[in-house]
């Protein structure tokens, strides 16, 4: 299994869409850079920030894209190409309507599920569909018609923060399993019971259960 070479956090650029639900992949990969220490720096060849440094002992590039989120695959594009990164090396974190906020999942390949970011990812990495994929739980409106605005024009309310926010705090574990490419491990560890003094984990919500 191919290690993880970059990760890739999703998301739109501008002050009108901070702490909105479709932010929360940028969201986590600025967390995971500050955690670490890794400076993201503007790139325009790249049309994103990116930084490089180590986590979990893995060499390892971070980028969030600075187009629109429609445009995501520009700049996860860019940075393949130029750096010679195969769509398995890549880990994207995105926003997932169909998990209750909190609910974070671990994923390789498939669909792009409707997500307009993901979509463009596809494109992008000339249309391979092998890069893997983080999703993070920000809950459905109930209605398709009120989607764009409760993903883009209203920040999410306190309460889904706190537990969005757990969800962005990936374990030390979880992070060098992934990192190494031992995915199955980590999804046993991301998905399954805490282990002694961890926080809890984000609950499958009933419809998957």
């Amino acid at each position: 299994m191919a290690t993880i070479r970059l990760i890739v956090g999703l998301g739109n650029p501008g002050e009108r869409y901070r702490q909105t639900r479709h932010n929360v992949g940028a969201e986590c990969v600025q967390a995971l850079a500050a955690r670490f220490g890794i400076v993201l720096a503007d790139e325009p060849r790249f049309k994103g920030r990116i930084g490089r440094g180590t986590i979990a002992g893995h060499d390892v590039r971070l980028l969030v894209p600075q187009t629109f989120m429609n445009l995501s695959g520009e700049s996860v594009g860019a940075v393949a190409h130029f750096y010679k990164f195969a769509p398995e090396e890549i880990l994207v974190v995105y926003d997932e309507m169909a998990f209750e906020p909190g609910v974070v999942r671990l994923r390789s390949g498939g669909g792009d599920n409707g997500h307009n970011g993901i979509r463009s990812v596809i494109a992008g990495l000339g249309n391979s569909r092998d890069f893997h994929r983080l999703r993070i739980g920000v809950g459905h409106p109930g209605q398709r018609d009120a989607v764009t605005a409760y993903l883009t024009q209203v920040r999410m309310p306190e309460d889904e923060r706190i537990e969005v926010g757990r969800a962005m705090t990936i374990g030390d574990a979880v992070l060098a399993d992934l990192l190494a490419g031992n995915l199955q491990q980590a999804m046993n560890r991301l998905h399954g019971p805490a282990e002694p003094g961890a926080a809890e984990p984000a609950r499958r919500p009933k419809s998957e259960e």
